[in-house]
This record gives C-alpha cells, structure tokens and sequence, in this order.
C-alpha cells in the first residue's frame, strides 16, 4: 500500500474507532421478570416539523407544563436528581405515571382522562404543528422512533416521538395512545439478569367513547379552535421482546450520521486542501527567510569589512527594506496591553479545555448514556484552567512592561466570564419570561457563580501570582526609542482585508463539522463522531498558526511592526465567520415564529462565536510571537 494510501486509510479509520470504543459511564442495572422498570418523563423539544422539515421553535417545556395538562403521577411529580451540565443543556427529568414492569406485557392500560379548554387545545395546537416531541427515558435509554435512512440504507432509533401530526385532510391530530416496545437481552442467558437494550414508541390518536379499547379502530382526535372543550384519554400498551444486543452496545442503534458520504468527502477534501495550502506557504516561507536571513548577515560581514559602504552597493546587497528595517520597532508594546494580555490568558484557557475535551470524547469518556456530562466537563475543566490562564495573562503582561498588575489579575478571571455569564443570564431571563423549561434554575446560577468565585478565581489569582513572580521573556533585539515611521500599506494588508481573509481559512477547515454539530444541538440529534472534530480542530489549529504568520510576515516585510493586535484580530475574524453561517443557518434550517426565539438563537450564536473569536485569536498571536522572536533572534544586530 502506498504511503498515501495508509495515511488516507488511518484518517478514516479513526472517527470508526471513537464510536466503537466507548466507555459506557454508568453501571448496568439487571432485572428480574416483574422487576419494575422506571420510565422517566424529559423536557418536550422542538424538532423538524413534517410540513416543510425546518425547526420553528427553540423553546422547550417541562412535560407536566399546565398547557400540556399529561397524566401526573400519585401523589406528584418529583425531579429526578442530575449532573450540573444536564441541567445547563436544558434537561428536567422527572418521574411518570407508566408502570412498566420486566416481561409483564400490558394492553391498553388507561392513564387518565383529561379536559382541555380552548385555550389548552390552541396551545397544543400550536405546539404539534411546530413540531414538538415527548423524550421519555427508560433504564437511561431514550425512547424513539424506528427510523429509515433512505441515503445510507439503514435503519435506527431516532431519540423522541412526536406529540402529534395531521391526517390527510390536514387536520390536526393529538396522540393520546402510545405502543412502548421494550427490547431487553438475557446476560449469558440468565433469566435472571435481564437488562433493557432499546426503546421504541409507537404514538397513535384514538377518541375512545368509552374506556381505552385498543382492539377496534378509532377515529382520531381532532385539536380544532372551535372553541369547544375537548375530552382527551391517555392509555398506553406494553410489549417486552427479547434482543441479541448486549447492554454495551445498546447505543450502536441511536447513533447515525447522516448525510454520512457528504460528511465524510467534505471532510477529506478540506483536509487535504488546507493540507497542501499549509505546506504550499511553509515552503515558501522558509525559503524566503532563509535566503533573507542570510542576505541579512552578509550585509552586515560587508559593513564591518567596508566601514565605507562602497563594498555593499558592489556586492549588490541593499538594505532598503525588508523586515530587518523594523528589528528596533518590533518588539514595541502594543497599544492597551493590559485588554490584550486579558484576552489572550482567557483564549489558552479556552484552548486547551476544548482540546481537552475533545480528547475526552475521542477515547469515549463523553458517553450519551452518561447525561450532561459534556457540560460537566467543559465546566470542571475550565474552573480548573483558571490557572493556567492567569499565568498566560501574567507572564504576557509582564513581558509587554505593564505596570497596572493588580489590574490584571483581577480582570484575567472577571472579565470574559463576566461578559458570558451576564449574556447568559440575559438570554435567560428571555426563557424564564416564555416559561421554557430550557432556562436555568436559580439555584443553578448560585452554584456557577460560586465555583466561578470559590475555584476558579483564586486558580487564576495563583495562576497570575506564579506569572508575575516568573522571570521576564526578553525580546532577541532592543527596542529604539523613537518609533519608526510606518510606511502606508497595501490594499490586502489593511485591516479589514487582511482580517477577511486570514480569518476565512480557519473556519473553512472547521464549517463542515460546524454545520453537522449545529443540526445536533438544534434538532436534538446525538452527535458522536468525535473523530472527525478531532481531525477538524488540530487542521484549524494548523491553518490558523500558518495563516496568521504568513500575514506578519507580509507586515514586516511592509515595514509594518504593529503585530501584536493584527494577528490576534485577523486570527479571530474566524469567530466572526462562525457568526455569519449561523446567520444563514438560522434563514436555511429555521423558521422561528416569534421574535423572542429568534433573539435567542442570535444571543447563543453571538456568544459562541465570541469565545471562538478569543480561542483562533490567541492562537494566531501566539503562532506570531514564536514566529518573530525566531527570525529577529536569527539575525546579527549591530
């Protein structure tokens, strides 16, 4: 096999392997045959609706929401305890009135009977034709619906079934019946350790005019705004049957990817273009300061040879531009270093707690059978970051000579926090004004901000501490003291130009696997190819670096020193990026129909990108800062 070949074979191979090996994170529960099986009742989410397959809400609700008026358990309802980032993604687990007992099969058992007024019905009205769905857990298994792939010819469990639909006539439908078909699997054969490996639920209409009959057809109801109450009866049917699957990977049939060849041919022909792009600008960039450097050093040997001069223009060597015009200038402390260092100890941190994270969900900690766990993770490693991004902070600050330290100790842990959560508590307060389960309780926000003041900042106080007390970097080259005059620049190398285009390059390494991650998290997909984000970031990382030190160095050579805050800006123009396809994913994929959502999908889109924008923005200054201390510590300086 020819070494292409392999590589090409490795690449694909790895995402394989993320979702083969999997690390469950919670311990198997065995049954006996009448052992009693909870099924836990989640929030109802929005999905694609059927009429046009476009998401026209984003606002979710607790299952026992009085507009919903579902069947309450005896006495009530209680929540089932969770993990903080379960809560933080939007999910209000609580007990149900099902009795669900191991091989007891159930026919038409009734639930209860309720009444919904005008307005009740106008309102699950509303909620069916958006295209709303119950998400119901039995034994940590969410239970779905057997869907079709028609692209990749298979077949799996879609997670949540849909409140209700329409007939042929377009009339609106609720299911008030649901057939629960539970797949259990022997272990070993044991009839006495029988463990549940799939759920699915089969919802159907049926205006019963007496009690639940389910051996006779029945017309559907019909939710009109006629006025008119409406008399709803719940019922349910129980069928166990016995599956080869074993309880490790009961999950292989929730986890599909879609649209798998579009997936995997973007992907390989990103990476393959940044690839060859990357390779394309190091050539050529080591060749050139190769040839610069040594140019550079000759002059200088002819100087010291010839205090005349005469011998340099001789030889043909000019030293009328380059950058080792600006080698007094280049090391100049940016305007506001106190925002800049601020920004870049928070864009490490994020750095590697993504990376971390990632890693994590590659070898299979990140389970989805372990509920909120990636939220937990992404909040426990960024608190214990703290300390890593306060020293970034520190020791840049120092080495930029500033002097107001107490400053930025305190601004490293307070500032971009603070600007997330107070955009978060703002969007949330939309959520609590629209009685959307999706909002974050409040005794959930005294907790995050008490690890966010108990951990997390005196981590970055230590952090900072340690920075300051570390010994300066020193710059290869002395600083004058006048500041050079800047020549004007090309049109490419002006701001806004250069930040267009050094920031598009990054997000095109990144756009695919963005666009699939975005279908997850809106329509309440379960994404696991965490290969394939691997892949996806470390080509960001690369092509961010490269990029940014390819524009510094076009800088220097313009006799352009101002790099500090260029390179950060241009490197972070791919948050921006980020933010204009969630534009147009919102006007493609979505359809909201109020304002209030849609504010909501801007705010969490805006806030995303901001934190992306600090993430590629540190990246791309620090990628410049080796770049420059390399090449000005390669030359000779009289």
């Amino acid at each position: 096999m020819a070494p292409s070949s392999a590589l090409l074979a490795s690449l694909l191979a790895i995402p394989q392997l993320a979702s083969a090996f999997y690390l469950p994170g919670v311990a198997p529960t065995s049954y006996k045959k009448g052992d009693l099986v909870p099924l836990y009742v989640n929030s109802i989410k929005p999905v694609a609706a059927p009429s046009d397959s476009r998401l026209h809400s984003i606002d979710s609700y607790d299952y026992y929401h009085p507009g919903f008026k579902f069947c309450e358990p005896s006495p009530r309802p209680e929540y089932v305890s969770e993990s903080l980032g379960s809560i933080l993604f939007g999910d209000r687990i609580m007990t149900s009135p099902f009795e669900l007992k191991m091989k007891v099969n159930e026919e038409c058992k009734s639930l209860c009977a309720q009444k919904y007024p005008p307005a009740a019905v106008g309102f699950v009205k509303r909620r069916i034709e958006q295209g709303y769905s119950l998400n119901w857990l039995v034994d940590g298994l969410p239970a779905g619906q057997q869907i079709y792939d028609d692209f990749t010819n298979t077949t799996f469990y879609n997670p949540g079934f849909l409140m209700g639909g329409d007939d042929e006539n377009g009339n609106i439908i609720f299911n008030n019946h649901y057939d629960i078909n539970i797949e259990y699997h022997p272990v070993n054969g044991d009839e006495s350790q029988l463990r549940v490996v799939g759920v699915v639920v089969e919802p159907s209409s049926r205006a019963y005019p007496g009690s639940p009959d389910c051996t006779s057809k029945m017309e559907p109801i019909i939710f009109e705004e006629d006025g008119t109450e409406k008399e709803v009866k719940f019922s349910y049917s129980v069928n166990w049957v016995e599956s080869p699957t074993a309880w490790a990977t009961r999950w292989d049939k929730y986890l599909h990817v879609f649209d798998p060849k579009i997936h995997w041919f973007w992907l390989i022909d990103t990476a393959i273009i940044v690839i060859i792009l990357i390779l394309t600008v190091m050539s050529i960039l080591v060749k050139t300061l190769k040839k610069d450097i040594a140019r550079y050093n000759r002059l200088d040997q002819i100087n010291l040879d010839d205090l005349s001069g005469t011998s340099a223009l001789e030889d043909g060597v000019q030293e009328d531009s380059g950058w080792k015009l600006v080698h007094g200038d280049v090391f100049r402390n940016p305007s506001h270093p106190l925002l800049l260092s601020v920004l870049l100890g928070n864009g490490v941190q994020l750095f590697v707690m993504t990376g971390f994270t990632i890693c994590f969900a590659l070898l299979g900690f990140l389970s989805p059978s372990n509920r909120g766990s990636l939220g937990t993770i992404i909040l426990l490693l960024y608190t214990l970051l703290g300390f890593v991004g306060g020293y970034v902070s520190a020791r840049t600050y120092k080495s930029l000579q500033g002097e107001k330290w107490k400053m930025n100790i305190a601004l490293t842990p307070i500032l971009v926090p603070g600007i997330v959560f107070g955009a978060f508590f703002l969007l949330d307060l939309v959520l609590w004004a629209k009685e959307s389960s999706g909002a974050v309780p409040f005794t959930t926000m005294l907790v995050i901000i008490a690890i966010w003041f108990i951990l997390s900042v005196p981590l970055s106080f230590a952090g900072s501490w340690m920075g300051f007390r570390a010994s300066v970097i020193e710059p290869p080259v002395r600083t004058n003291q006048i500041p050079r005059q800047i020549p004007p620049s090309t049109t490419y190398l002006r701001p806004i130009p250069s930040m267009l285009i050094v920031g598009l390059l990054p997000f095109g390494a990144i756009f695919v696997e963005l666009y699939f991650i975005m279908s997850s998290v809106w329509f309440s997909r379960i994404y696991y190819m965490f290969g394939f984000l691997f892949l996806s970031y470390g080509l960001m990382i690369v092509t961010t670096a490269a990029v940014t030190i390819l524009l510094v160095y076009f800088l220097l050579c313009s006799e352009n020193y101002n790099w500090q805050w260029r390179s950060f800006l241009a490197a972070g123009m791919s948050g921006g990026y980020i933010f204009l396809n969630c534009l147009l994913y919102l006007f493609t994929k979505l359809n909201l129909s109020n304002l209030s959502g849609t504010i909501l999908y801007i705010g969490y889109s805006a806030l995303i990108s901001f934190l992306f924008f600090i993430l590629t923005g540190s990246i791309g200054y620090f990628a410049s800062w080796w770049f420059v201390r390399k090449i000005y510590a390669s030359i000779k300086i009289d």
